[in-house]
């Protein structure tokens, strides 16, 4: 039996997966959690096969919560669920140590397919992610600008892009002001930007936000 954890601070979200696996041969949904700090007790609590993983929580962004859980149980494998199409974030988020990238919106079907493949000992990488992680970083010098920052990087480079402010971003990371303007800082340097203008005008671009 399958032993699996979904986080997801969206309680009918948490119930969509448990009806979508209700079902399942071999799978057992066997607990939950609705924030980061939930999530690390329950890893820490209990051995599990997999974890399902919403990439955006209240507490701790998906991205720290996956960092913390690889740092503690480097073997346990976990699936992140996004709102995100795969050029927004699956590439950072496979290289932070995923084994999977699923979008929410995704068929039951795929769901399924992911963790079968994962908890077999294989990582799920969809076809559009596959394309993103096998792009020649040198070749031609045309690696995409925003592929050059690391996870933490991208997530500020995104929340800047979507016109959020600095205090907001260091609110909604539980980091400090300080903090996130020396990431802003690093950001434009690497994108060779002077201003938030440019990098949204850029993630426009890159159809990297609605």
């Amino acid at each position: 039996m399958t032993k699996i954890l979904v986080v997801d601070d969206h309680a009918v979200v948490r119930a969509g997966i448990q009806h979508f696996l209700a079902d399942v041969q071999g799978f057992h949904i066997a607990g939950e959690a609705g924030t980061a700090a939930e999530a690390i007790r329950a890893v820490r609590a209990e051995d599990w096969d997999i974890v399902v993983l919403d990439i955006g929580m209240p507490d701790k962004s998906g991205v720290e919560v996956l960092k913390q859980i690889k740092r503690e149980k480097p073997t346990l494998p976990v699936l992140i669920l996004s709102m995100h199409p795969e050029n927004r974030y699956a590439v950072q988020i496979m290289r932070s140590g995923a084994s999977g990238y699923v979008q929410k919106e995704a068929l039951a079907t795929e769901l399924v397919a992911a963790i079968r493949t994962i908890v077999g000992g294989h990582k799920y990488i969809s076809h559009a992610v596959a394309e993103l992680l096998t792009m020649d970083p040198d070749k031609d010098g045309n690696k995409p600008l925003h592929e050059t920052l690391s996870s933490r990087e991208y997530e500020i480079f995104y929340k800047i892009s979507v016109g959020d402010g600095v205090t907001k971003i260091a609110d909604d990371l539980c980091l400090s002001v300080k903090t996130i303007s020396t990431y802003r800082a690093r950001i434009l340097q690497k994108m060779n930007m002077t201003s938030n203008a440019d990098i949204i005008y850029y993630a426009i671009k890159e159809n990297l936000i609605d």
